[in-house]
């Protein structure tokens, strides 16, 4: 065997070692890879969640300004019925108490819209949280893909551990979206 050979095979002996080691990191970037995704994917549903309950909240808000525009109406025409002089004064109060009885049932309305309308504005706030946190916990987990991808080009654990660290404060930012209400 000659002296270049014993020396290459050495060479080759070295790379597979430094390459069995660097096996964990390869795993631990392809695990740190599906949870970006994951997290990511949660997030973009969270947020169109939002999206959709802030479209509800205005659409409630339009159905609450409509019966309220729609009652202010009545009460005018209630008033002026009250204050001209109608040559058909049974016909007036008929009429005058239809008003009446529509904004009795309006007040209800009113009421209920806005509860509606409130309730999903409260689901958009709820929604815009969890949302929060899952751009957090992408976030997280991108620097910790980054910095553990270091690894392989500087053979230092260091930036392994350190990747680590970003991963798992990116787990618990998204996975504290279970402890919202």
């Amino acid at each position: 065997m000659e002296p270049n050979e014993a020396q290459e095979l050495q060479e080759q002996a070295e790379q597979a070692e430094h390459e069995s080691t660097l096996r964990p990191v390869a795993f631990t970037m392809a695990v740190l890879a599906v949870l970006v995704a994951i997290t990511t994917v949660l997030g973009h549903r969270t947020h169109t969640e939002a999206i959709l309950d802030q479209n509800k909240a205005t659409d409630q808000w339009n159905e609450y300004q409509a019966h309220k525009i729609r009652s202010n109406d009545t009460a005018l025409a209630s008033d002026l019925l009250s204050a001209l002089t109608v040559a058909d004064q049974d016909a007036a109060k008929k009429i005058a108490k239809g008003y009446a009885d529509h904004q009795a049932k309006w007040t209800d309305e009113l009421k209920d819209d806005k509860e509606k309308a409130e309730a999903f504005e409260a689901k958009v706030e709820q929604a815009e949280a969890r949302a929060n946190r899952f751009d957090l916990g992408e976030a997280l987990l991108e620097i910790g893909l980054v910095i553990t991808s270091v690894t392989l080009l500087t053979r230092r654990r260091a930036y392994w551990y350190l990747g680590i660290v970003f991963s798992v404060a990116g787990i618990v930012s998204a996975a504290s979206v279970l402890l919202l209400k």
